[in-house]
Formats: C-alpha cells, structure tokens, sequence
C-alpha cells in the first residue's frame, strides 16, 4: 500500500469515526419534537426557572422577552444577581422576576454554581430549569422543551445564533462540547455529560445529588453533574436546541471568545469517556490531513468535500455557521488546536472572566 493510500484511508477513518461520535445529532428523535407533536409533559404551575447573571443587563431583556411571548408560563422566575456591577438587577425587576441578591461567595464555590444553589433555595416549585443568561427561547420553545422532557434530566445545546464573523472561529468548540457528551453515538445509550446552559431537573433529582453543591468548584459543573446524577441512577437526557433555544456566545470579541474557552475546555476534555475521545482524536486526525488530500489528486480533493458536508450538516444542526466555513475548516481546526493548547497551558493557573480571578479547570 503507497504512501497516498494509507493518507486516504486514514482521512475516510476519520471521517467515519466523526459520524460515529455525532451521527445521531442528524436524528429527529436526537432534537425537539416537531411542534404539531409537542404534548406539554410538564406541569408549569411546579416549574421554577432560575437564572444566574453577572453584569447581564444587555442579555437579560432578549431572554426575560422570549420568556413572556411564551404560550405556556412558568410558576416563577427567579434571577440571582450575582454581585453585578451593572443594572442586572433593575433589568430584571422590570421584566417581572424575583430578584435575589447573592450572599458573598463562600470560599470553594464558583460564582455559577453558588448563584445556582441560592436560586434552588429560594425556588417553590419542584422542577428547576436553569438557563444562562445569553440564552433565549424561540417562538414556542419553552413549550417545545416541556415536551422533550421524558424522566430524570433533561440538557439542551442551545442553537449558536452566529453574528459577527470572528465567532465562526468557534465552530469545532461547539461540536467537540456536544460530542464529550456521549449523547449523540450512533450506539446510543446515556450521556456521560451535559450541556450547562439550559438544565431541566426534578427538586427531588437535583437534591438527591446535593445539586451544586456537590460540584461547587467546578467550572464546567454539567460535566461533573453528570457524573453525580449518572452515580445516583438518574435518567439524563441531551437535546440539540434548534427549534427551542438560542444563544450568541461571546459577542464581546475575540478576546473574550478565547478566555471563555480557554477558562475550563481541558477539563471538560478530561471528563470525556476514552471511546469517545480516541473517536474525536480519529476524526481530528483525519480533519488535519485535509489540506494533504488536496494535494493527492481527484480521490483526495473528493474526501475533503465529504468532510466538508459533513461538517456543514453538523454545524448546521447546532448553529448558524456560514457554509464557507465548512469548505474552509483548516482554518476553524487550526484555531481550534491553538486555543486547546493554551486551555491546557493554563490548567490550574488563574484567568479572568467576568471581572474575577478565577483559577482554570
């Protein structure tokens, strides 16, 4: 076998490996529901949404708006300030939330997951969601969502609503964030993580793991959570958001792109079953080989386009990225590697987010 040849195999190796590891991301029964088959499985008048911020006033009012165009209402809404500098807490007074001012944060607790734990405190009803503050619900999205809920946890991936250039950058972060999951093998079977930004939990499942509690230190507390709910014997289940909700990651530039990423994406690799990792090494693997393939002839420019459709299928499941960023994803691979590089650099050394020194996963 010549040298081009095994670099083709390899390449189709990958490629395969990548569908093996997110091929169920392409399944309906991976997604929401269609919305003519939405029956509510939830009852509202026990659901208790809380929601942590930290200096949010420009995020707040996108969320707590999508929030009231719902067609279904939740029991309360609570948003737990975290120390914010800004009218975080004025924001949300006005768009009708109970608003709880968070305690000094207690040594060994991230601000996240205090804020998380003084919301499940005050909350009466006895299903929590929790959401971020940069997210939002589509049109009939929180119904939609209810409706997705079968037992024990439900995570949901919000859809990545891309608008400035620079955030295309941040495309094999979101599909390798979805992949660690475990959720979306062909195999199937229960994740092994679960996506932070919107998380939907029985009181009587979250308190049976001591909720944030037990993950107090952790950046990514949905990967370590996982582990806590999958050790207790309760049910978990992962969703891709189109269709139910949205975010835009990082609108502050690229500066602040990069410290997000950088703040826990190592550990959140550490967490990662082996199977999956060596898979996302395979399909990586045969990713960087793409600009080789060009090189090789017909045989080889027609595996680079094959990754490139899968890649534009993947990422157009999970975000709005633009379909010239799939033909050129050497260049998205390459960013991806330098700051995953940097994340492992700074592993346990101190990074800023959000006006805190907070030490990295």
């Amino acid at each position: 076998m010549g040298p081009t040849l095994i670099l083709l195999s390899m390449a189709l190796a990958g490629w395969l490996a990548g569908f093996a590891v997110l091929g169920r991301i392409l399944l309906r029964h991976a997604a929401a529901p269609m919305p003519d088959q939405a029956q509510q499985r939830v009852d509202t008048t026990a659901l208790s949404l809380i929601i942590p911020a930290r200096n949010e006033e420009k995020t707040l009012p996108r969320l707590l708006g999508s929030l009231a165009g719902q067609s279904v209402r939740p029991r309360e809404i609570i948003v737990v300030d975290d120390h914010s500098t800004d009218r975080t807490a004025e924001v949300a007074q006005e768009w009708g939330a109970k608003v709880l001012a968070s305690q000094p944060l207690p040594e060994g607790w991230r601000g996240k997951t205090w804020a998380c734990r003084q919301g499940a405190g005050l909350a009466a009803g006895d299903m929590f969601l929790f959401l971020d503050a940069d997210t939002w619900f589509e049109p009939q999205g929180l119904q939609l969502l209810l409706a997705s809920y079968v037992e024990g946890v439900l995570s949901v991936g919000p859809y990545h609503a891309v608008q400035r250039p620079y955030e295309q950058l941040s495309a094999f972060f979101n599909l390798v964030m979805a992949g660690g999951t475990g959720a979306f093998v062909l195999w199937g079977g229960q994740p092994r993580g679960l996506f932070g930004q919107v998380l939907l939990v029985r009181r009587e499942d979250y308190e049976k793991v001591h909720g944030h509690e037990s993950v107090k230190g952790r950046i990514l507390e949905n990967f370590y959570l996982a582990e806590r709910f999958r050790q207790a014997g309760i049910p978990m289940q992962c969703v891709v958001g189109q269709g139910l909700c949205a975010l835009q990651m990082y609108p502050d530039g690229p500066q602040g792109m990069i410290a997000g990423w950088t703040k826990g994406f190592a550990s959140g690799a550490a967490q990662t079953p082996w199977l999956i990792m060596v898979l996302i090494v395979v399909w990586m693997g045969g990713l960087l080989l793409g600009p080789f393939l060009l090189a090789t002839g017909w045989l080889g420019c027609a595996i680079y386009l094959l990754f490139a459709a899968q890649l534009y299928v993947l990422w157009h499941r999970i975000g709005a990225f633009y379909w010239y960023t799939a033909l050129l994803f050497p260049i998205p691979l390459v960013f991806y590697f330098l700051v995953f590089a940097w994340a492992v650099l700074r592993s346990g050394k101190t990074v800023s987010w959000k006006g805190r020194k907070i030490h990295a996963d």
